[in-house]
């Protein structure tokens, strides 16, 4: 179960990383608050999951 739990959040923190990577592009692209706020918003997601993931041991109290 934690293998697929695993598995999920790798699949988070890859979407949190896209996502963010795709509102930065936008932002850059046409400008505006929104795209600016969700890619450093997903970004930040993506580095706490992956943080998490780092630990996850610690988290679980394995």
């Amino acid at each position: 179960m934690i293998a697929f739990h695993r598995f999920l959040i790798a699949t988070a923190i890859l979407f949190c990383g896209g996502f963010a990577l795709w509102s930065i592009v936008a932002f850059r692209a046409d400008g505006g608050l929104l795209p600016l706020s969700l890619g450093i918003s997903f970004a930040l997601a993506a580095g706490l999951l992956s943080y998490y993931l780092k630990h996850l041991r610690r988290f679980l109290n394995r």
